[in-house]
């Protein structure tokens, strides 16, 4: 069995190789947080949010989170979404073992498309998906007020 090199810097490496050279002076903005995205430390979950009448509805996909690692927080018309997970998973055949035990870290920020009442905002979690329940707050109503313009300088007749 040939011995394979350690190289510590692989996965950048890699990253850079599938890049393409107009993309390296932007990955600043984005690339750290892809980065991290693709080495499993960092996962953006997928959204659905919507409107009806009185309310704005998110439905985020979690799968294998247990509830109590899930933090939901609404705050000046953003939604906030943090989950963690472990897994843990173990294989016995004969003359074979493995065991993989890791983390994964969920985040979601997101400014929502009306203004709402934040603390009454509820959750609620089942088979892998996190439906956030936002009553809308009713809207203000703007009153025209009109306004007489006075010229300076100007004598009257």
């Amino acid at each position: 069995m040939p011995i394979i090199p350690w190289r510590p810097f692989w996965e950048i490496e890699r990253w850079f190789e599938e890049m393409e050279p107009e993309e390296w002076f932007e990955w600043p903005r984005w690339g750290l947080r892809k980065w991290l995205e693709e080495t499993s430390m960092i996962r953006t979950p997928r959204m659905d949010i919507y409107e009806t009448d009185d309310k704005v509805v998110a439905e985020v996909e979690l799968p294998g989170v247990d509830p109590k690692n899930i933090n939901v927080e609404v705050k000046d018309n953003v939604l906030k979404v943090e989950a963690r997970a472990e897994e843990k998973k173990e294989v016995k055949e004969k003359g074979y073992y493995r065991r993989e035990m890791g983390a994964r870290y969920f985040k979601r920020q997101v400014a929502l498309p009306t203004e709402v009442i934040d603390e009454k905002a509820e959750a609620e979690y089942e088979d892998g998906i996190l439906k956030v329940t936002i009553p809308k707050a009713k809207p203000k109503e703007v009153k025209e007020k009109k306004i007489k313009v006075k010229v300076k300088g100007k004598k009257e007749a």
